[in-house]
Order: C-alpha cells, then sequence, then structure tokens
C-alpha cells in the first residue's frame, strides 16, 4: 500500500506499531531487524516459532540461533516472550541466549513440539533471565524440563503445564509445593501427563477427610485434559477453590471421585459457570448430586459421555412440587457422542425449559376465568383459591430456555427430530446431511 510521505513518517516514528517481533520460516530476520530499530524503548511481544513441518535440522537450529543473537540485547524490555521449537537441542541452544535480566518480562511460553523425545539435553539451562523476572505472571510449559524450580514459577496468576511424559511428569507434592507459591493463581491447566502411582497408605476415607492445604481464592478457570486420574483426584483434595467458574475434565478414566470433591467444594462455595466432561466414565447418581448444587451452572458439554442416560435429562427437567430447578440457569447444553439417551427423555427437557410457558396455576386460572360466564363468581372464586392452596405459597424460581443444543454424533436422534427441537432452540447442532458421495449438503 502506497501512502504519502507525512504518513510513512508518521508510522515510521510510532515505536508501538512495530513492538511485535516475530521470527518464523514466514518472517525473516531481516523484518524482524527492521522492527527492532524502529521500535526504539517501548515493551515488546516476541515470538520465536518453528514448528516440526520446518524442520530441516541444522537450518532451523541455525536460524533459531541467529534470531536469539538478534533478540537478546533487547529481552530487557521484553513484556512477553514465546518460543516454539521442534526438540529440546534447539530449545536449549535458544534458552542459552536468556541470560540477561527481563525486568518488563509478563508472559513466558515454552513449548517442544517433540515431548516424546529423550535426549542428554533433558537438564534445565537454569536461571532463565538471570532470575530476575518481578513482573512475570503467565507461565505456559509443554515439555520444558526446568527441574520443577519453584523461582521459576512463583507468583503468577496464569500456569500452564503439558507433555511431561514418565520420569518428567511431575509429582503431586511437586505441584502442591507450586501452587503453594502461587496464592494469587487464576488460571490453572495441565495437559497430557503421565500419571502417578496411587498412594497404598492414603486410603478413600482419608482422602475425602483430609484438610485443604493450598487455598486458591482467585481460582476462576481449571482444566484436566489427559493428566491423570489419580493426579487429578490429589490434587483436588488437597485445595481449595471457592471463586471457579470453568473447569474441564478430558480423557481422565473415572470421574465419580472427583464429582464428590467438586459436591464437597460446593458446601461452601462453587460459582461453577462452565463444566465439560469429555472421554471419561461417572456415575450419573453422584453427578446429578453434584448438579443440584451447581445454580449458576450456564453451559453443561458432556462429550462422548457413555453415562449420560435418559435419567439426567428427566432430572434437569421440571422437578417435583415444592422442589427446585437442577441447574435453572442452564443455556447452552451439549451431548455430543452421547449415543445412550432416549429422545423423548430429551425433548422433555426442551419443553418444560421454554420461557414463557404458563404453569398449571395460570393456566387453570385462566380457563376458570373463560367459564365465569357460565358459572357463579362465588364457584369460580372457589375454585381458583382450592387451585392455589394446591400449589406451593413460595414461587419456585423458573429456569432459563435452552439457547444451544449440540446432538452431533447421536445416532439416535432422527432428522425429524433435529427438526423438532429447531422449533424451540435457536441453536442447534447437528451432523450435516451427506450427499450419494458422502459429501456434507449444507441444509
Amino acid at each position: 500500500m502506497l501512502v504519502c510521505r507525512y504518513w510513512r513518517d508518521v508510522a515510521i516514528n510510532t515505536a508501538e506499531l512495530w513492538a511485535d517481533i516475530c521470527v518464523s520460516p514466514h518472517d525473516s530476520l531481516e523484518k524482524a531487524h527492521r522492527r527492532l530499530a524502529r521500535s526504539k524503548s517501548v515493551p515488546l511481544d516476541i515470538t520465536i516459532n518453528f514448528t516440526p513441518r520446518a524442520d530441516n535440522a541444522s537450518g532451523t537450529t541455525e536460524s533459531i540461533i541467529h534470531a536469539m543473537d538478534l533478540i537478546r540485547p533487547a529481552l530487557w524490555r521484553a513484556k512477553s516472550f514465546r518460543l516454539s521449537v521442534p526438540n529440546k537441542p534447539q530449545a536449549h541452544a535458544a534458552l542459552l541466549r536468556c541470560k540477561e535480566e527481563a525486568p518488563s518480562l509478563e508472559s513466558l511460553s515454552i513449548r517442544i513440539f517433540h515431548s516424546m523425545q529423550e535426549d542428554h539435553y533433558s537438564s534445565p539451562c537454569l536461571p532463565l533471565f538471570k532470575g530476575h523476572t518481578p513482573r512475570l505472571r503467565s507461565c505456559s510449559f509443554t515439555s520444558f524440563n526446568f527441574n520443577w524450580d519453584k523461582r521459576v514459577v512463583s507468583g503468577l496468576c496464569v500456569l500452564q503445564l503439558g507433555g511431561y511424559w514418565n520420569g518428567y511428569s511431575p509429582s503431586v507434592d511437586t505441584l502442591l509445593d507450586i501452587l503453594r507459591g502461587c496464592p494469587c493463581l487464576e488460571e490453572l491447566a495441565l495437559r497430557n501427563m503421565s500419571d502417578v502411582d496411587p498412594d497404598p497408605c492414603v486410603s478413600l476415607e482419608h482422602e475425602f477427610m483430609s484438610t485443604k492445604v493450598v487455598k486458591l481464592p482467585r481460582l476462576t478457570k481449571a482444566s484436566f485434559y489427559y493428566a491423570g486420574i489419580m493426579r487429578t483426584r490429589m490434587l483436588l483434595s488437597q485445595i481449595s477453590f471457592p471463586a471457579l467458574e470453568s473447569l474441564d475434565f478430558c480423557y481422565l478414566d473415572n470421574l465419580t471421585p472427583v464429582l464428590e470433591h467438586l459436591r464437597q467444594q460446593s458446601l461452601t462455595s462453587l460459582p461453577l459457570k462452565y463444566l465439560r466432561i469429555e472421554s471419561s466414565f461417572l456415575s450419573e447418581p453422584k453427578f446429578i448430586l453434584l448438579l443440584r448444587r451447581l445454580t449458576s451452572l450456564a453451559t453443561l458439554e458432556l462429550v462422548d459421555v457413555e453415562d449420560v442416560t435418559g435419567f439426567l435429562m428427566k432430572e434437569l427437567s421440571a422437578p417435583p412440587m415444592a422442589h427446585p430447578w437442577v441447574c435453572p440457569k442452564l443455556e447452552r447444553l451439549n451431548l455430543d457422542g452421547c449415543t445412550a439417551l432416549e429422545w423423548d427423555a430429551l425433548r422433555g427437557l426442551v419443553e418444560s425449559r421454554l420461557s414463557g410457558r404458563p404453569s398449571q396455576l395460570s393456566s387453570a386460572s385462566a380457563a376458570a376465568a373463560s367459564r365465569s360466564s357460565f358459572l357463579s363468581t362465588a364457584s369460580a372464586s372457589a375454585h381458583i383459591h382450592a387451585l392455589s392452596l394446591s400449589r406451593p405459597a413460595t414461587p419456585v424460581m423458573q429456569p432459563r430456555r435452552l439457547s444451544s443444543i449440540d446432538v452431533t454424533r447421536c445416532h439416535q436422534i432422527s432428522k425429524e427430530m433435529v427438526q423438532w427441537l429447531k422449533m424451540y432452540v435457536r441453536d442447534v447442532r447437528c451432523e450435516p446431511a451427506k450427499g450419494i458421495w458422502g459429501e456434507a449438503i449444507s441444509s
């Protein structure tokens, strides 16, 4: 794009426009050098990204080293630093050049794609940035071995760990020590880790009677994706999270003990708004006991959960007289791959949560009023009064209408059933219709 000389001077002399420094197979060193010069002394967002597709051994390693040599003098003003490389030797070569202090660094991300690789570069090249990162608040490490040094991950608001297998996976005590050093933690994510061995000295009763040793009053988001069911159970038995709003469980085998930990937390405070469970087993009655405590839940995602049946759908439907609704604020429901639930139960759930649906009392009162021309005023009033006595004195909070439902890969749900759902739910997701050759056909 061509501009006049005056606008060009304005753009070149505005240092904030050049603060994003990126080196990758698509972003050359010359471009990074030009941006560094024009950014003057403003804080930088630095990204070095070489995916395995770009890995041609010596060529990629040489490019990473040249990139770090170029950026190294400016690390003192880096606000964020993201390093993504194919293997551990390349990460080691790059991090050896992170020896300057980083007083402005707020976010640090190190990702090694070949996480299963074991070599002599597994020893950490510490301390990074001379151990001087006073403003660091976010760390994301994938297969980066920092020897679980608490100094690297202390005082954080966001902690994401993943890609640790076999002997490099963290123990529960190690994670508890790290969490203890992050009392203001707001987001925790554990992903792709070998599980820990169960402790034979800790019985199931002791697990649920143990006191919480780590308090995380600001934790609002947590994710456990193939992080090991024993590690997840033991962690949740030792931490408290009274402000948690978003929670993910994926590929964790039997979640029933974990659900009990959540229920115990809900006895004090658990304002959960988003819950996702994927490819895990659970006890449906235990799950329902937990859902009854989650009055703030707005999004429930159950993906490939074979234990979900019509029993759960009926519990989420209209409750018995004088009983509160289960998850009254529920608006989004994902049942992707749940093939055990019955259509009648799902239809009953949708019908019972239609907003503006008149209650039995109001409909009966209207019917009585319509017959008032034929009945005496005294008898009609007596009839309405009798109906009011049959209902609870305290009004039950009405649920919100479902705004989104996902029945993808629910093969028991036919096209006609999906069309019925679309009449009452604004957003209905399902598998698209396919042509004779298997291609997707837009409806």
